[in-house]
């Protein structure tokens, strides 16, 4: 049931420029509402551990991964929000996987990581799976975007040149279909702006469900 009331604009529980491009694109107004990473500013705050909130359990299928990693986040980001004191609105935030097979792969830790990575996925279709959550008062509604993606070939010199890029950095998987490895990638189903991070369809809908008018 869509929510009655009408907000002017969404919390955004994430630092990703992409995702706040694609909000931008939706033509959504949007807060950041992030976690302290450092020292607490505020004496109502508390540093948050983001990676331990994507820690895998040994053991997670992809789906559950992704789905169970968005929803701490929500709950994180409502709690933030609570002792922020701030007006409320929707919270929105996502967390975006990909999967080779059963396989999960995160953000590298390191280059030697980001390497690997790329080469498993090489001349091999992988999903990325994006779930978006969004709280709203008491309701709290999740959609998943599934997407295939194939590599051509990658040749270890181009891994080792956008390795070295430091694209990779922070990217799950060890790459970002908007940059410059884009230009490898022999095939997408599904869709593009989930791949990036935020899919605008499920995204639109969670929004128009959770009372944020959407200009079209």
């Amino acid at each position: 049931m869509p929510d009655a009331r009408r907000h002017a604009f969404v919390y955004l529980a994430s630092q990703s420029p992409r995702r706040q491009q694609l909000l931008d694109q939706l033509g959504v107004a949007h807060r950041p509402l992030l976690p302290n990473v450092g020292a607490s500013t505020a004496d109502d705050d508390i540093v948050e551990d983001a990676e331990a909130l994507e820690a895998v359990i040994p053991g997670e299928l992809p789906l559950d991964y992704v789905q169970r990693v968005t929803r701490a986040k929500l709950l994180a980001a409502r709690a933030r929000l609570q002792r922020r004191g701030l007006p409320p609105a929707p919270v929105l935030c996502a967390d975006t996987t990909v999967a080779l097979g059963r396989r999960i792969l995160g953000k590298p830790r390191d280059d030697a990581e980001a390497v690997a990575m790329l080469t498993a996925l090489s001349g091999r279709s992988h999903r990325v799976l994006t779930c978006v959550a969004v709280a709203s008062g008491r309701r709290q509604l999740l959609q998943t975007s599934l997407s295939k993606v194939r590599f051509a070939d990658l040749t270890p010199a181009t891994v080792r040149r956008y390795v070295a890029s430091g694209e990779p950095r922070g990217k799950a998987g060890a790459y970002a279909i908007q940059g410059a490895l884009a230009g490898c990638i022999a095939h997408i189903e599904g869709s593009h702006s989930g791949i990036m991070g935020l899919p605008l369809f499920e995204t639109a809908t969670l929004l128009r469900a959770a009372g944020v008018q959407l200009p079209i």
